[in-house]
């Protein structure tokens, strides 16, 4: 099945830079949010981003313009009916993905495909909701979604052998490294990266080295880009607590539950980046370590 018009329904971090990655393939666009407020900040986002690439020379900007002018901001669910694709890529919350499905299946068309960018919760559970579980795959972008070259497509047990293959062929026209992984909580990346994050933590609550001194050994000791701590700040402190418990419950194994001094942070609003504060404190003109107390 061809292509031509994408619905993504969310534009946070994550969906704001799927629509935009969508928009340069040339496929129209619906991005859907829930107040106008939001489709607003979506659509900042993009704006600033297509500029940012203009004033870097990546991008002319009479091409900038057609990419913005094939993204539709909306809060209508009714405007995603002729989509022959929808994205999910809101809160990652089980219970409102759920609630958001209901609503949209039976507004898009018969034929369409509908994909969850989540990042650790099962698919089936999504799937099962629809009326069309053997057209409903996983579509996990990594963040930031304009950058990241990865995509995992993730076949649950009712994806049919058509749904995955258009999973495929989307990632391929996004010009993205696409790898094939079954529907197992945490999937490839996080099954791997998420234990790994935590076993920093827990290594600097053991006093085995400085947030710095940790984040600098894996960067020159495994060729890593970012240190552990840092990449964790990146990812969002909440988000890998609720990716690590979602995991938790799904393998009851320690590696994949939160440290305290992690879930203390998280408590106290230090998510990391987004926050301004988390290993690190980027209130200045560059990150310094934060003191932790410990």
């Amino acid at each position: 099945m061809a292509i031509n018009k994408v619905g993504v329904v969310g534009g946070g971090l994550m969906g704001h830079g799927i629509a935009q990655i969508c928009a340069q393939a040339g496929w129209d666009v619906v991005l859907r949010e829930v107040d106008d407020g939001k489709v607003e900040k979506a659509v900042a986002m993009i704006d600033k981003q297509l500029s940012r690439a203009v004033d870097r020379g990546r991008m002319e900007g009479a091409a900038a313009d057609a990419v913005r002018g094939r993204i539709e901001g909306t809060t209508d669910y009714g405007r995603l009916a002729d989509c022959d694709l929808v994205i999910e890529a809101i809160t990652e919350d089980l219970g409102l993905k759920l609630e958001m499905w209901k609503e949209v299946d039976p507004i898009v068309k018969d034929g369409a495909f509908l994909a969850t960018n989540t990042s650790s919760l099962a698919v089936i559970d999504q799937a099962a909701v629809t009326s069309r579980p053997d057209r409903f795959l996983g579509l996990h972008f990594f963040n930031p979604a304009q950058v990241m070259p990865l995509l995992e497509v993730v076949q649950t047990v009712t994806t049919s052998d058509e749904a995955l293959k258009v999973g495929f062929e989307v990632g391929e026209v996004l010009g993205k490294t696409v790898v094939h992984a079954k529907d197992k909580t945490g999937f490839i990346v996080n099954r791997l990266l998420v234990p790994y994050m935590l076993d920093a933590v827990r290594a600097y609550e053991e006093g085995v080295g400085s947030i710095e001194e940790i984040d600098a050994a894996m960067k020159a000791g495994a060729n890593h880009p970012m240190g552990p701590l840092t990449l964790a700040d990146f990812v969002g402190l909440d988000t890998l607590v609720s990716i690590g418990a979602v995991m938790f419950d799904e393998y009851r194994e320690r590696r994949f539950a939160a440290p305290p001094t992690l879930r203390k942070m998280v408590a106290a609003g230090w998510y990391g980046r987004k926050s301004g504060k988390g290993f690190y404190d980027y209130s200045g003109d560059k990150p310094v370590a934060s003191e932790l107390g410990l």
